[in-house]
Order: C-alpha cells, then sequence, then structure tokens
C-alpha cells in the first residue's frame, strides 16, 4: 500500500510517528509523511522517508486552514494514497476533508487526545466534539490512546463505521530503562552538570500553562528536592505562557537555585536515569509517553487525575496523583517521594514492571499494524473495536 503519515508540525512526525513508518516501511508499504515545514523534517528524510510540507497551523485561523486544506487535496490527487493516516487535531481534520474530497480508499485518524475534556465549558466542551463528530463522517477507523477516549468517541459517535478502539502508547526500553545502581546514577548526574545532594524530580513537557507549570513551580516551594525541567515553548504553540511564572521561580532565593530548565534535549533518557522521581501535573492529556518513559527508567511518578495519565499510574503502586490545578496536594505528594528513598525505589519498580507489560512500543506498532491489516495478515477492527 502506499500510506501518507500527516500531522500538524516536524516534532509529532519526528518523535512520535517516525517508528510507525518504519514498521510500516518494513513491512513493504510505501509511507511518505506530511506536516507543517520545521527543522525536524530532516532529521525524518535523513531517516530514508519522503516528506511532504503543508502549511498547518496550529490556530483559529480559517484563512490558514482553508489553504492548508487546498494544499493538501493537491497532495493527495497528486500521490493517489491508498490509505491516509492522520494524528493531531488540526491537521486531523482539515487532513481528513481533504483525502474525503479526493476519494483515498481509506482514512484512519489516531487521537492522541481528544481537545474536550471534563474540565471545560460546557458549550467550548461541546463545540470541540462536534468538530470531532464532523471528521468522523471520513473516517474509516479511530484509534485512541487511552481506553477513556474510546468509550467517549463510541459514545458520540465520532467514527462513521464504528471501528473504534484503544491501541494504547508505548516507547522504547532500549533507550528508556533504569540506571543500573544510586553509583551509575550519581555519575550520570555529573556527566550532565546536574550534581546534587538533594533528590531530583523531572518534569518533561511543552513550556505551557496546560502541562501545570504554573502549580508545579509554586509548589516546589514546599519541596525539598531539585527539579528539572525539560522542554521548550515550540513556535506553533498558542497555549498559556508561563513566562511570567518562570521568571517568579527564578528570582526567588528558595527555589531559583533548586530549578533547572533544560530546554530541548536529545539525552532524555538520561536525565531519567539520573533522576529520582518523575512528575507530570498537566490540566489535561491524551495518553502521555513522557510517563510511560518515566516508568520504564525505574521512576515513580506524581500525575495528575486526568485521562491518559490515571489510566498509566496506579496510585499507591506505581505513584501518586493529585487533583488538577491542586497546588498543596501536588507538594504534599512531591515531598511525600521526596523524603522517602524505600516509597520511590518500591513504586519505580511496580512502574517498571506495568510499562514493560502494557507500554512497550513494538507491542503497540504490532497492535495497530495488525488492526489495520499491514502486517501481511488479513485482521480488520470490527464495529466493537475488536480484531477479527
Amino acid at each position: 500500500m502506499k500510506i501518507c503519515q500527516l500531522c500538524a508540525v516536524d516534532f509529532t512526525l519526528w518523535h512520535f510517528l517516525v517508528p510507525l513508518m518504519r514498521a510500516q516501511r518494513e513491512a513493504g508499504h510505501e509511507v511518505v509523511g506530511a506536516c507543517a515545514p520545521g527543522p525536524l523534517v530532516e532529521r525524518v528524510r535523513a531517516a530514508g522517508f519522503r516528506v511532504e510540507t503543508i502549511g498547518f497551523e496550529r490556530s483559529m485561523d480559517l484563512v490558514a486552514h482553508a489553504r492548508a486544506f487546498r494544499e493538501a487535496s493537491a497532495l493527495f490527487a497528486r500521490e493517489r494514497f491508498d490509505m491516509v493516516h492522520v494524528h493531531t487535531p488540526i491537521a486531523a481534520l482539515v487532513g481528513r476533508l481533504a483525502a474525503a474530497r479526493r476519494r483515498v480508499p481509506r482514512i484512519v485518524y489516531t487521537a492522541h487526545g481528544f481537545y474536550f475534556h471534563e474540565r471545560m465549558p460546557a458549550p467550548l466542551r461541546a463545540a470541540f466534539a462536534g468538530l470531532e463528530w464532523i471528521g468522523g463522517r471520513f473516517t474509516d477507523t479511530l484509534f485512541t490512546q487511552a481506553e477513556e477516549d474510546a468509550e467517549a468517541a463510541r459514545r458520540l459517535r465520532l467514527c462513521r463505521g464504528g471501528a473504534i478502539a484503544a491501541i494504547g502508547n508505548g516507547s522504547d526500553p532500549a533507550r528508556f530503562f533504569p540506571a543500573a545502581d544510586e553509583a551509575a546514577r550519581a555519575g550520570l548526574r555529573a556527566r550532565l552538570g546536574l550534581a546534587s545532594p538533594r533528590p531530583a524530580i523531572a518534569c518533561v513537557g511543552r513550556l505551557v500553562a496546560e502541562k501545570g507549570y504554573p502549580e508545579l513551580l509554586a509548589a516546589m516551594a514546599r519541596v525539598d528536592a531539585d527539579l528539572w525541567v525539560v522542554g521548550e515553548r515550540l513556535a506553533s504553540d498558542h497555549a498559556g505562557s508561563i513566562a511570567a511564572d518562570i521568571a517568579a521561580a527564578e528570582a526567588d532565593p528558595a527555589r531559583g537555585p533548586r530549578i533547572r530548565f533544560l530546554g530541548y534535549r536529545a539525552d532524555v533518557p538520561e536525565i531519567l536515569r539520573a533522576a529520582d522521581a518523575f512528575v507530570l501535573p498537566s490540566h489535561r492529556e491524551g495518553m502521555p509517553r513522557s510517563i510511560i518513559e518515566a516508568m520504564l527508567a525505574g521512576l515513580p511518578v506524581v500525575a495528575t487525575d486526568t485521562r491518559g495519565s490515571r489510566e498509566e499510574v496506579v496510585p499507591g503502586q506505581t505513584g501518586l496523583l493529585v487533583p488538577v490545578r491542586d497546588e498543596a496536594a501536588l507538594a504534599a505528594a512531591l515531598q511525600a517521594l521526596a523524603a522517602d528513598p524505600d516509597l520511590r525505589a518500591r513504586m519505580g519498580a511496580a512502574g517498571l514492571a506495568r510499562a514493560r507489560d502494557l507500554y512497550v512500543e513494538d507491542k503497540v506498532i504490532a497492535r495497530q499494524m495488525r488492526m489495520l491489516g499491514l502486517d501481511g495478515g488479513s485482521a480488520r477492527l470490527d464495529e466493537s473495536g475488536r480484531v477479527d
């Protein structure tokens, strides 16, 4: 088959979709990537894939969306794909409409986390759910990562054919694994320039408010630990800024020396192996890969009680869940881990076992390949979300 993997930005294509593209290529299919222009496009091309650029914008700019629709339509008319597989909300909607216009035989959508969620005002939630319903009229197969999203998709009938399934999420245990011992952890800290006698809590995520940074940075005033923040604000981000929160934390003599903003890093596995715990206090999520990577690194996790995260973290066993936007509860959970090495070790070991059982990338990819019949078999997803 000739397959297009389409998403909004190069970050998603490089960090999340290349493993699936490799698996499809190894199964004998021709795979083409499509996303907005960006510096990571060249990395995907260096991996041996052709990438076509489309001017997607992560905004409410209808003129930009119309232009992207025309570009996608032209691409699909020219390439005559057998399957278009779309990802990320805006690109997914525009891409499905364009694919339907060009009569692409099969349209697949992976929802990495619906934009609508339970804490969104009802009118806004209904509007975004309505857009997903419209896109669903042009969808043959709908994958979600979290089971909670799959249940919502079935309830709201977000796929015209009814073929909806939760595929999970995963990462590579050959890259993400625990430090051998405390000496190895200390050595990593020294090499990374992050040596400190205090426990270290890592957080990996875009520098935007919806990732929970305002509460996290404030909570660190009551946590006897260092915080390592890995990530940056993408040029395409329109989510709330945390510039004022960062400035306040850095100016605070009690917090500033203990909080390190590390920016975009290629050595995230090493940073996680050097850390003692992980935190992701997001306001909303799909099914975060960063938590899976932390669990594979043997770290206990503190996360907010939101979809996806609560499917990954088992409270009291692999980590702790706290209410969204609850600074006091977040501080208490982090301090509990910071103060108790035995608790960290016990939860980290349980999280590692859970991640190796449920969240290995190869298993997730194989599941998709099987469900889409791309692995040489004849399996297909039926309307109940089962493979027949």
